[in-house]
């Protein structure tokens, strides 16, 4: 499984964050943040670099 490091986040209240999307490039990221933006822009959608490890599911 290829890593997607970048990360579409939107803030919540108590200093959380959601992950909307993940990305493999920053450039994907980037692009898709401007249609997250062009479509909702009162939420403060934010791009982030991510590197936790996604789980590794039990294959026995």
């Amino acid at each position: 499984m290829l890593p997607l490091p970048w990360c579409i986040i939107r803030p919540l209240p108590n200093l959380q964050t959601a992950i909307i999307l993940r990305c493999r490039r920053r450039s994907d990221a980037e692009a898709y943040l401007r249609i997250f933006r062009a479509n909702n822009p009162t939420n403060g959608y934010q791009i982030m670099f991510d590197i936790t490890p996604e789980p590794i599911p039990n294959t026995i």
